[in-house]
């Protein structure tokens, strides 16, 4: 590795890309494992955790990083892929060592970890050789003092701290694609987890409990106080929102309704009075919906709303009063394509494509997966027998509810980068 900086913060490496020698993208840095020994002893650095396409997530032993450079990070190409499990000797320094507070030996500042250097030691090992320190803002200052300290010259890493903060790591899981965030999250040790699910905001956390196993969404619900959780339900759309419930006890997820908006919560209990698995249970409410005297302009002001996922704002839909679904009557929808074509003062009801048939609420998931597959669709409409909007299936909507059970936990087909075989390895030897 000796065309590798001589020190990296760890911080920094979480999110980088990892290549194999031919320069293909296999997988992301989420995370360094160290074997922490004393404090004044410097940790030796194991290995990296890294997410695989299909967010599984493996070991990768540092003897196998060839090198580390700017904005990216090489391997040898033979990685083992089998899913990382944590042992007691280990420690994650983004989940475990961000956030813990530590005494600096010779000034006795007291302050918490933001970050961690490592570099290579004379024999080729990596280890942990310093610490940046945050002390506590004092008086009118933002932000505290920083330190970045020799290993050896601070105390408290290695002792257990039941009440360790999150803040440094939730500005770095903030700065994270929710799925990505939600998959550090879910291996994080569970009192940590805690924490930091604690320290998110309503939002995010929605955000982030949308991307979670079943099974973690509703381990965090029920950790949550109950007019928190109703909070956070009303931050995530509104069919994952249900999913959810249905998967509380009955008497729980009565409570949360009730604690809910009273909007928010008729949304939910619509989508919840649908069977399983058809186009009513999977649809969203709040497709992109404009009156017939709607300009293109508006459709496309509409359309920007950073909050619309991709698949929700390539069609709007052109109902006659009103326009909270239920509607009025669905007259058509445009494809975002077509508005672009369109000069901006062109009403959108002359843009509509009239050959598109809406789905009904009791259509299967296979007929809903036939019907945006012939007509190359990405969303299509849902309508009761009255011709009234009630909501939109998309293909990100069909794709969670056709995968199967515990996909996010499953491992993704063998490619090319799963070449070794063999166990996973620490250092020269093999587990």
């Amino acid at each position: 590795m000796s065309t590798s900086p001589t020190r990296v913060f760890v911080a920094r490496l979480v999110g980088l890309p990892i290549f194999d020698p031919q320069g293909d993208q296999v997988a992301k840095v989420r995370d360094l494992v160290v074997a922490i020994r004393t404090e004044t002893s410097q940790p030796r650095v194991l290995g990296m955790v890294a997410e695989v396409f299909g967010r599984r997530r493996i070991f990768v032993p540092m003897t196998r990083i060839t090198n580390i450079d700017s904005g990216q990070v090489h391997t040898t190409g033979l990685l083992n892929m089998r899913r990382f499990e944590q042992r007691s000797t280990e420690t994650l320094v983004m989940g475990q060592m961000l956030d813990r507070t530590v005494t600096i030996r010779e000034s006795g500042v007291t302050g918490v970890v933001y970050d961690v250097a490592m570099e290579q030691a004379r024999n080729r090992d990596w280890v942990l050789s310093r610490v940046a320190v945050q002390e506590p803002s004092k008086g009118f200052r933002r932000r505290g003092q920083t330190y970045v300290v020799e290993w050896r010259d601070v105390t408290g890493l290695t002792r257990p701290e039941p009440t360790q903060g999150a803040t440094h790591l939730i500005s770095a899981l903030n700065d994270m694609r929710p799925a990505d965030a939600a998959n550090m999250i879910h291996d994080l040790p569970r009192e940590r987890r805690t924490a930091v699910v604690a320290a998110l905001d309503d939002e995010r956390l929605a955000d982030v409990l949308e991307e979670l196993p079943e099974e973690d969404q509703v381990e965090i619900l029920e950790q949550l106080d109950s007019e928190r959780a109703a909070d956070v339900l009303e931050e995530m759309s509104a069919d994952d929102a249900a999913d959810l419930i249905a998967d509380l006890n009955p008497e729980t997820a009565a409570t949360l309704l009730g604690l809910m908006q009273p909007d928010e919560a008729e949304d939910v209990r619509r989508l919840m009075s649908y069977e399983d698995n058809t186009a009513g249970a999977m649809m969203t409410p709040e497709p992109v919906i404009l009156s017939p005297d709607a300009t293109i302009a508006d459709a496309l002001a509409q359309v920007r709303n950073p909050e619309l996922t991709p698949a929700l704002a390539a069609l709007v839909y052109v109902c006659r009063q009103p326009l909270e679904t239920p509607t009025g009557r669905l007259l058509g929808a445009a494809h975002i394509q077509r508005l672009l074509r369109e000069p901006p003062s062109t009403l959108v009801a002359a843009a509509l494509d009239e050959s598109m048939d809406p789905l009904r609420p009791d259509a299967s998931m296979d007929e809903v997966a036939a019907h945006l597959a012939t007509y190359n669709l990405v969303a299509a409409p849902v309508v009761d027998d009255e011709g009234r909007l009630l909501g939109a299936v998309t293909v990100d909507d069909l794709l969670d509810h056709m995968l199967p059970e515990g996909w996010r936990d499953r491992a993704p087909r063998p490619g090319p980068i799963a070449g070794d075989a063999g166990a996973r390895a620490r250092g020269g030897g093999v587990r």
